[in-house]
């Protein structure tokens, strides 16, 4: 016999199968123990235009919940069937994991994950999309995960990304 609760054993499938976290979480999406009062989740599978998932995604950065500025992205990238803009929402969902584990104090995964994001965006340098600063993502990215490898930023650091969209005047 199992150690685990019936609640346990029977969690976290949906209809299909497959891999549903019913745990409750914390901001920075952590899980938490069954019966935990946990934040407000970030709905799974919106489909959002490019304008729509940088608006949600830059309100959820700014608010510092980059864990739900991920799952914005995430949702983006997995509904586009351009390959191209697949691998443009999943840099940007890195780049917001890449704060996620800042935030959470995993020094080594946000340097991982905001090199990956600045290299996996650097291919929309030329001509960036819905008018996204990927030029200063980039910088920025490269200038945080520099910052945390050499100790300059303490962990947990709960860095402020720049605006995903240029702002003109």
């Amino acid at each position: 016999m199992s150690d685990s609760s019936p609640a346990e054993r029977a969690r976290d499938r949906d209809t299909a199968g497959r891999a549903r976290s019913a745990r409750p979480r914390d901001a920075l999406g952590r899980p938490l123990p069954y019966g935990a009062e946990g934040a407000a989740r970030q709905p799974e599978g919106i489909r959002r235009t490019p304008d729509e998932t940088l608006a949600e995604a830059q309100r959820l950065l700014d608010a510092g919940l980059p864990f739900h500025a991920h799952e914005v992205f995430e949702d983006a990238w997995k509904s586009a069937s351009d390959p191209g803009e697949r691998a443009l929402w999943k840099g940007l969902a890195q780049f917001a994991v890449g704060l996620t584990h800042a935030a959470r104090g995993n020094t080594r995964g946000a340097v991982v994950l905001l090199r990956r994001a600045a290299g996996a965006i650097a291919p929309y340098r030329q001509a960036p999309p819905y008018a996204i600063d990927v030029g200063g993502l980039i910088v920025w990215a490269r200038w945080a995960a520099d910052g945390l490898a050499s100790g300059a930023f303490a962990a947990p650091a709960r860095l402020t990304p720049p605006p995903l969209r240029e702002r003109h005047p």
